[in-house]
């Protein structure tokens, strides 16, 4: 029997498993999966990626919805039709308005669409539904010097793939940079040793807030000659725990591992002589006594005092902090984009050491990492030294 449908009941709905997991999926109003949608979604499981992808594809399925197109009949030109009405430049009839009263996607939000929609027309492509339409999104281009010089054996390659749905034209730089001075204007402003110890980290460390709030007090390194012996350095290992109480998650996934107590592999990042000492400083004064967890951030106080800190109390406490100190809003990822342009001009422009003191790492740029700065190294030294203000 037909079921009526009203365009816009198609919902995002978050699943909670039993070891502590999320994932999203695309139900109708009655509760009923979207098939198509939830089959798609499952080959990101695990991942943000899929959190992102289900809230850019419910939008674009109920467009879908509105515009009477079924999968096997939807044209390369009604993808990029529904790119325009979103926010992209294209030259074409857009027919109505959708999204009315909301903003359109900025450059960053269209590649991710962009990127969404491909991978979810070649999937259904591949299982025989609109193969004319998976022809047309499956395109390739002749690498250019820059993508040869970024690419694993980039010497070798004949093609890299190429996205006809994505935006045109330049990259556009990140702006969002700390104040001069920000960092010490904020650490005068916070009262608690935990709250210097967030804005001492993010700056020095080049976290995701993610990535501090989900350390666990095993994953510090914070003395030389560690027993892990993977750095000799004082050194902290960023791992991916999904199950985390507070849900803070590592966006990074490097393979680790826990014996006899002592934590290996993750990702590993140096720490400054500041980031140890507002350490000692939290432990000693402010860290609870007997907490189970063993997690290193903690709630201090209220109702869940002792608790793990979640990323949003620490995006509340910098915000809040931020105005105090006459910095407008602050948000902890512009720590991570300072320090990542702070190294980067420390060292000279060196692109392998930037990228590895700040962990940048996504599914796009897999294909172009081809190697890794030893963390010894007397130029990668250098350049977090300069950063962290210390001289030889």
């Amino acid at each position: 029997m037909a079921r009526h449908v009203v365009v816009g009941d198609l919902r995002v709905q978050q699943i909670e498993w039993k070891d502590g997991r999320r994932s999203w999926t695309i139900v109708w109003p009655e509760g009923m999966v979207h098939g198509e949608a939830d089959r798609f979604l499952r080959l990101h499981d695990g991942s943000g990626t899929q959190r992102t992808y289900a809230y850019l594809l419910v939008d674009h399925l109920r467009w879908m919805e509105r515009e009477c197109l079924a999968f096997a009949a939807v044209q390369l030109r009604d993808l990029e039709r529904y790119m325009g009405i979103v926010g992209a430049e294209v030259r074409m009839p857009l027919g109505e308005p959708w999204r009315v009263g909301k903003r359109p996607y900025g450059r960053s939000a269209l590649s991710t669409a962009a990127a969404c929609l491909k991978g979810f027309y070649l999937y259904q492509s591949s299982l025989g539904i609109n193969g004319e339409l998976g022809k047309k999104l499956d395109k390739s281009r002749l690498p250019s010097r820059v993508d040869r010089r970024r690419s694993f054996l980039g010497h070798v390659k004949s093609s890299l793939p190429t996205n006809p749905l994505a935006p045109k034209g330049p990259h556009r730089r990140h702006p969002k940079m700390l104040p001069d001075g920000a960092r010490e204007r904020l650490l005068e402003t916070v009262n608690a040793a935990r709250d210097r110890l967030v804005v001492t980290w993010l700056a020095d460390g080049g976290l995701r807030i993610g990535e501090l709030c989900g350390l666990h007090l095993v994953d510090l390194h914070l003395r030389e000659n560690a027993a892990c012996g993977e750095c000799r350095a004082p050194h902290l290992h960023v791992c991916h725990r999904p199950g985390n109480p507070n849900r803070a998650e590592a966006k990074t996934k490097h393979p680790w591992r826990i014996e006899h107590g002592i934590v290996t592999g993750g990702l590993i990042k140096r720490v400054s002589p500041a980031m140890v000492h507002t350490y000692f400083e939290y432990v000693t004064t402010e860290y609870p006594r007997g907490a189970g967890h063993g997690m290193l951030l903690v709630q201090l106080h209220g109702a869940d005092t002792r608790q793990p800190w979640a990323p949003v109390g620490a995006r509340r406490m910098l915000g809040r902090a931020g105005k105090r100190a006459g910095l407008g809003l602050v948000k902890p990822h512009a720590f991570r984009h300072s320090f990542t342009s702070a190294v980067l001009d420390a060292a000279d422009g060196n692109l392998l050491i930037a990228r590895d003191a700040g962990g940048w790492a996504s599914a796009a740029m897999v294909d172009e990492v081809y190697g890794h700065v030893n963390v010894h190294d007397p130029v990668f030294d250098a350049a977090l030294r300069t950063v962290w203000g210390e001289t030889k």
